[in-house]
């Protein structure tokens, strides 16, 4: 691979976003696992942004992600308010099924962390009827309580010695965070806090259409597919972000740290 050049990024609210696109993430992505090193991914959204905003511990997790991109597309009009005309989207589930199919053409072992066993059960199958040669060798629902030090142990040692060399990560913000950045230098390989990416691949959960998604109206596509679990984060943290986000743009508020 030829050398990848640096991540450009603006701070929202404080946290860093990078100007990524497809295949610059999927390039990154593919490169670490090539040489084993320890790198994780976290596609933002305004939640995770707004989750950082009130959380120390989760400063701290963010500012150590190895690429930030812009799941949602709030954050893509923030980026190019900020100067970057360019900046685009990269959704986590659509990223995800790029890297997968990276992963079938090349037989490199690929793993999942996260959701649910039928879940985790039906997307496996499913993935294996889209990319027959793709090596599915770790796939895992822990359970909805926090593991015990001995369940993590297990879990790490499975996923070394499964031979994985991409991991794939379905908790939810901020578990999913908290979770790759306590072990993507123990397991020393890419690991991506990808969301609902694993309920979308299986068929669980509908996404929203195309004209949605690009409208920025995702969030109320989910939000009338779930409200009972959603209507929390959309109808208090979305007006929570653009109030301190137009605070920060007319310069009322600092968010550096």
């Amino acid at each position: 691979m030829e050398d990848i050049g640096p991540i450009v990024s603006r701070k929202i609210l404080g946290m860093r976003v990078d100007f990524s696109s497809y295949d610059d993430a999927v390039e990154r992505v593919l490169r670490a696992a090539e040489k084993r090193q320890p790198f994780w991914l976290c596609p933002a959204s305004v939640h995770t942004v707004i989750e950082r905003h009130h959380n120390s511990m989760f400063r701290e997790i963010m500012d150590s992600a190895s690429l930030v991109t812009t799941d949602g597309v709030p954050l893509v009009w923030t980026l190019r308010i900020l100067g970057i005309r360019r900046a685009q989207r990269v959704y986590g589930p659509t990223l995800t099924e790029r890297i997968l199919e990276c992963a079938s053409n090349t037989e490199m072992s690929v793993g999942f962390y996260g959701s649910s066993q039928r879940v985790i059960e039906t997307m496996a199958v499913r993935l294996k009827q889209r990319w027959p040669r793709l090596h599915i060798v770790y796939a895992h629902a822990p359970p909805y309580r926090p593991a015990t030090p001995e369940e993590d142990l297990a879990t790490v040692r499975n996923i070394k010695e499964s031979g994985a060399r991409i991991l794939f990560v379905g908790l939810g913000c901020p578990k999913q965070e908290t979770w790759s950045y306590d072990h993507y230098r123990i397991l020393n390989i890419p690991i991506l806090a990808v969301g609902a990416a694993f309920d979308f691949i299986a068929g669980v959960k509908p996404q929203a259409p195309k004209w949605m998604q690009s409208a920025g109206l995702e969030w109320l596509f989910r939000l009338l597919s779930e409200p009972r679990r959603l209507w929390r984060r959309y109808l208090l943290i979305n007006p929570a972000f653009l109030f301190l986000l137009a605070a920060q743009l007319v310069g009322l508020r600092r968010f550096d740290r």
